[in-house]
């Protein structure tokens, strides 16, 4: 079985239901015009089903390893690496000032769904080098623009992000790396970071650092901390790489999956460092970055959840097992009832993780697009939800496919597993699903909920326009937001501590009626007939009620969690 890139199920959610016409109505963005829309489009879905999808197998049996200090990456990954950055989809939301093609971070967004699914394990170094030229454009000066923009999104160069160290995991208040500023304005760097992705490779001139750390007399905590950007190579005068810097690959993390993309456990031994953005404003500079990738990998899991849905449709299409064949039934088991609720499950959950994604970040591109401070405060609402349901899904398909294949799936010959043991993990960086949950309820609802009841009054909205229609879809939909509705009200009310305990099940909720409002919105589009209607049905009969549990757990409250002691949990 191949990856096909789903551009069909793209065209339908840019064109009908995220509202992507409003994105290219911009001045801004006035060049993402359908033709462009389409090659963009066509372009990545050709590059992933001939070039980045036959490197998926390589890069999990034969894993990337540290030689002599040197990172040896896959077999065939170079080769794929140069495909993408001399295809320009390292830059394709890049600024034009620095030869990026300045399109929508929506179209961006599509593509790297669609390399995702191809080869998580290489797009990850994409997706890392995207986010620095993102907080670089915001945050560095002039110079360091000038010197690494071009280099980075060119892909001559790559970034990484260098937060977490053995001691300071998501606490980043906690970390210890020290910069010592010099006579000439550089900065000395020392300090060990972990789980670094990408942290190295073999087909880049360069690798672009950027590590968190420590001012002398900084304050304590998170306000204490800088940024600096520390070259593999410090580049010359002439801006080529040039001697190596003081710093190295110590080891590689022995992976569950992955297993192409390199996880370094970094040393910095007085390593040169530029700063970037003000002195101990560093953790902000970094959230760029940060807010980009919660998007990206968001998208990793839905693409990895796309691939696995197809690979389960292909087996059961083709495995016949349980009864002879019959008039209009094939005897493969994707006729038998069990297994077509899983496939059709997948599907559905899918298609509503994308359409989540998408929207926001439509909601990203019209605020860029206008400064319009509504579309920001959706976006920054919209993060924390597309990356934790975004990865969920992506576990959640993966495991279901595994069981399409019944024990076949835990064969590894069959590539089901590798889904499952590669998506894994983005539940966990990039600020685990918990912490998402935590930001949704905490930061996220310091408006006192009012940019999730703008949200609450659109799903009305479409529902109460879809009610004579299409009343089967739009009835329960209007009943799961008014639910949705007042668990908020509750949770705004409450002190942290409570919503805390209640905030990955009210995530999930949220997650959910969202799914149902774009599925019905695909629904209306399609005219409530054919393949779109249906599938907005698998949505809302079997997957929409999870809501109505999850917010009963999300308002039961933190006192029952510590009733049973840290001892009594150990015993």
């Amino acid at each position: 079985m191949s990856y096909r890139a789903p551009l069909r199920d793209f065209r339908f959610l840019l064109d009908h239901v995220v509202g992507f016409d409003r994105v290219a109505a911009t001045g801004r963005y006035c060049e993402a015009a359908p033709d462009t829309v389409e090659a963009v489009l066509t372009g990545a879905g050709r590059l992933c089903e001939e070039v980045l999808a036959p490197l998926q197998r390589a890069g999990d049996t034969r894993p990337a390893r540290l030689e002599n200090g040197v990172v040896r990456t896959s077999p065939g990954f170079a080769e794929g690496y140069r495909a993408i950055a001399e295809g320009g989809w390292i830059s394709t939301s890049a600024s034009p000032e620095h030869g990026g093609m300045g399109l929508p971070q929506t179209l961006t967004t599509a593509v790297n769904d669609m390399m995702s699914a191809a080869c998580l394990s290489l797009q990850l170094n994409p997706l890392m080098t995207q986010g620095q030229i993102e907080a670089l454009e915001h945050h560095a000066s002039a110079e360091i623009k000038a010197l690494y923009l071009p280099r980075l999104i060119s892909g001559e160069w790559c970034g990484t992000m260098n937060l977490t160290e053995p001691q300071a995991g998501s606490d980043l208040g906690a970390l210890r790396t020290r910069a010592e500023p010099r006579d000439d304005g550089t900065h000395a760097i020392t300090g060990q970071k972990i789980y670094i992705s990408w942290g190295d490779n073999d087909f880049t001139e360069n690798v672009c650092h950027l590590v968190l750390a420590r001012l002398p007399d900084a304050p304590a905590g998170t306000k204490g901390i800088s940024l600096f950007m520390v070259p593999k190579r410090i580049p010359d005068a002439a801006g080529r790489p040039g001697a190596a810097n003081a710093l190295r690959v110590v080891s590689l993390e022995e992976k569950m999956g992955l297993h192409g993309a390199p996880t370094c456990v970094m040393a910095y031994e007085g390593a040169t460092g530029w700063l970037v953005g003000e002195e101990n404003a560093g953790l902000a500079a970094m959230f760029t970055m940060m807010n980009n990738a919660r998007l990206g990998v968001g998208v990793q899991g839905i693409g990895v959840a796309e691939a696995a849905c197809q690979r389960a449709v292909a087996h059961a299409l083709e495995r016949r097992q349980g009864r002879p064949p019959e008039a209009g039934d094939t005897g493969a088991i994707a006729d038998h009832a069990d297994v077509r609720r899983m496939l059709a499950v997948m599907k559905a959950e899918v298609f509503a993780a994308r359409a989540i994604a998408l929207a926001n970040a439509v909601a990203g591109d019209m605020a860029r697009a206008t400064g319009g401070a509504d579309w920001a405060v959706r976006a920054a609402l919209l993060t924390p939800i597309t990356k934790a349901h975004g990865t969920d899904t992506g576990i959640e398909v993966a495991s279901m496919g595994m069981q399409v294949h019944g024990g076949m799936g835990y064969i590894e010959e069959t590539g089901a597993a590798q889904y499952l043991r590669d998506v894994r993990v983005t539940a966990i960086y990039e600020g685990t699903n918990g912490i998402q949950a935590m930001d949704l309820v905490g930061r996220k609802m310091a408006d006192g909920g009012a940019a999730a009841f703008a949200l609450l009054d659109e799903i009305d909205a479409e529902a109460a326009a879809a009610q004579t229609a299409l009343p089967d879809l739009a009835g329960p939909v209007a009943e799961a937001a008014r639910t949705l509705r007042g668990a908020t009200d509750w949770l705004v009310a409450q002190p942290s501590d409570e919503r805390f305990a209640g905030a990955v099940d009210y995530l999930r909720a949220f997650a959910r009626v969202l799914g149902a409002h774009y599925h019905l919105r695909a629904a209306r589009a399609a005219g409530g007939q054919g393949p779109r209607a249906a599938l907005a049905r698998v949505f809302v009969t079997r997957i929409l009620p999870e809501h109505a549990g999850r917010l009963h757990a999300a308002r039961a409250g933190a006192a029952g969690l510590y009733a049973l002691s840290a001892e009594e949990l150990a015993r």
